[in-house]
């Protein structure tokens, strides 16, 4: 049997290395093809779980042979052995789900649960980080849930997929997307066209979510005969939306009575998430967020959760992360 070439990364990754490791782990593998996607072309996916969690890793024949700490190989055995079982099964495998993987193999043993997904006929969604599982199961769990937290951690995306997932399975007759039309330095009146032409450009995250996790034809089917609507807050007033999944999304840009009333709208069937990040308020100053005033005033009501997420939890890319932390720090004055 052919040896496969062993990673790249394993011999100059760490040049601190110390003389000695703590364990090491032999990882078989039945299927010799099945290892070949594992290991990803130039052994890419496993140079990335040597990265990440700061092992050496080579592949020899049909096992792989893990080096370092024994938590770390440990962890590295439990990603390679979900990631083979996942393309025995006939899925494609990419360095998101490595990363989901590595994330979610670190806090077990914790409070973790696992990883949770979201499935529509277009694609399954799985859980990147600990707190998108928990945000997942707490919409599965509740009819109201809060997702707080910076641009990259998939707050709304998720929300909408779970949506679609809803949707398709019959237990929601519509979904109804909203955010309020405010932001930083327009207004809608600036805005050439239409009443339409006007909020789209407010609209458009909520619509890139949707095709990515429908079928496009699907999507402007639905939006015709009003399944799916996509509409700016204001639009909401004086509306019982029931059976209906409903998501507002940028809500730290409402004002106490708008949340007020877009909380109300909720009627027997429906499911809400509210999503937002409590540190982009772009409303005038001294106008207190309705997303945080609600935070503050129904932590302890029964069947509402709040998620937190934090700049950990971002998995747009590595850069964002960098970006949101160096936002974070204390600033000197």
């Amino acid at each position: 049997m052919a040896a496969f070439r062993g990673s790249s990364a394993s011999a100059s990754k760490r040049p601190n290395k110390p003389e000695f490791e703590d364990a090491r782990v032999v990882v078989p593998f039945e299927d010799n093809r099945l290892l070949t996607q594992l290991l990803g072309e130039y052994d890419s996916h496993l140079a990335l779980i040597e990265d990440r969690l700061g092992i050496d890793a080579h592949a020899h024949g049909n096992v792989v042979i893990l080096t370092g700490p024994a938590t770390s190989c440990a962890n590295a055995r439990s990603v390679l052995e979900r990631l083979y079982s996942r393309i025995a099964k006939g899925e494609t495998i990419g360095p998101g789900d490595i990363d989901g993987l590595i994330r979610h193999a670190r806090a077990e043993g914790t409070a973790s649960e696992g990883q949770a997904q979201v499935a529509t006929r277009r694609r399954v969604v799985k859980a990147r980080t600990p707190t998108q599982s928990t945000y997942i199961r707490s919409i599965d769990k509740h009819d109201l849930v809060f997702g707080l937290g910076p641009a990259g951690t998939g707050k709304t995306y998720l929300a909408v997929a779970f949506a679609a997932q809803c949707l398709e399975r019959g237990l929601v007759e519509r979904i109804i997307l909203s955010r309020p039309a405010v932001e930083a330095g327009e207004r809608l009146g600036f805005l050439p066209g239409d009443m339409r032409d006007k909020v789209d450009p407010y609209l458009r995250p909520l619509y890139d979510a949707l095709y990515d996790v429908l079928p496009p034809e699907k999507v402007e089917r639905d939006i015709e005969t009003g399944v799916i609507e996509v509409a700016p807050l204001a639009f909401m007033r004086g509306r019982t939306l029931a059976n209906a999944f409903v998501i507002l999304d940028e809500a730290q840009n409402t004002t106490s009575m708008q949340m007020k009333m877009f909380l109300t709208r909720i009627g027997e069937g429906s499911k809400m998430v509210v999503t937002g990040d409590p540190s982009q308020i772009d409303l005038p100053p001294g106008t207190k967020s309705g997303l945080v005033e609600a935070v503050d005033l129904l932590g302890d009501v029964d069947d509402i959760s709040i998620v937190r997420f934090l700049a950990g939890d971002i998995v747009r890319r590595d850069l964002v992360a960098k970006i949101v932390d160096a936002y974070d720090r204390p600033k000197d004055i």
